[in-house]
């Protein structure tokens, strides 16, 4: 199965959070409502110093995504 790279995600558990959920490596969950990551890898210490500086551009991915998922619901 191919799986997209973003997956647009809520739980009823949590009402304010919208969850967007990142496939491909580094694979992560970030709560839109408070910018908090889940990540689901292990990372090494050179891996944690690359992850520092891409970390924002991940973030302004996922928040991309989900801007232009909202706009299409609104079409």
């Amino acid at each position: 199965m191919e799986l997209p790279k973003f997956i647009l995600g809520d739980n009823t558990d949590h009402p304010e959070a919208i969850y967007i959920i990142h496939t491909e490596f580094p694979r992560f969950i970030i709560n839109l409502e408070n910018d908090e990551v889940e990540w689901f890898e292990e990372f090494d210490q050179h891996d944690e110093k690359e992850l520092e500086t891409e970390t924002e551009n991940y973030i302004k991915e996922a928040t991309d995504f989900y801007d232009r998922e909202v706009a299409r619901y609104d079409d």
